[in-house]
């Protein structure tokens, strides 16, 4: 399920602090942006509807669900409402688990080797370094150099201007929080930090 995602854009938009009302119109800028992951964290206001909302218009086009999850009783809330995506902070394996028992794709936070390791063991689909400002790019490379094939986000810090460091290291893409969306950012500016970003990152790309 993620697989097609990751290949197309392996970057996920944040949108902390989202409301339902601006969930439709940003999730279509960024959409047609070229974004095709969308995270509502579940500490935004009324996070599930949100989720439901993007979900019902756009989930056939994209990859969307929630971050900040913690305990498997959201997870089950979240599937609820539509979400294939769990994006949490940290390194939980029973949020991991019960993220698999429900075919849904599965994004923990780590920090360390240990924690990494213990996310694969869980069924993780990914791995979200997280928070990357504690995580440097030869952290990230060391790292890779022992975990098996897997995606690998850097998540926290994130900008135009560091993206090529962590993409040297071994890092499939980044989560994209407050640099693409900020709760009443207006929309024009929404579509313009989106492009710039998604320009950015091929960029990036493009020098590996």
């Amino acid at each position: 399920m993620l697989t097609p995602y990751i290949n197309d854009c392996p970057l996920v938009a944040i949108l902390r602090g989202i409301t339902p009302e601006e969930a439709l119109p940003v999730a279509e800028i960024l959409l047609e942006a070229g974004f095709c992951i969308l995270e509502v964290p579940l500490n935004s206001p009324e996070p599930y509807r949100s989720v439901e909302a993007i979900s019902a218009k756009f989930g056939e086009r994209a990859l969307i669900g929630a971050g900040t999850v913690t305990t498997p009783e959201q997870v089950n809330r979240v599937h609820s409402a539509g979400g294939q995506l769990i994006f949490s902070p940290n390194c939980n394996v029973d949020v991991i688990r019960r993220t698999g028992e429900l075919d849904m794709v599965s994004m923990p936070g780590c920090c360390t080797p240990t924690e990494a390791f213990t996310a694969l063991d869980a069924g993780a689909d990914a791995l979200k370094f997280f928070p990357a400002e504690l995580i440097s790019p030869a952290a990230i490379k060391a790292m890779n150099a022992v975990l098996p094939p897997i995606p690998m986000l850097a998540v926290g810090g994130i900008n135009n201007t560091n993206m090529l460091d962590y993409l040297r290291a071994g890092a499939t893409g980044f989560g994209i929080g407050s640099s693409l969306y900020k709760p009443s950012k207006p929309l024009e500016e929404i579509r313009s930090s989106a492009r710039e970003i998604i320009a950015a990152f091929k960029q990036a790309q493009a020098s590996l």
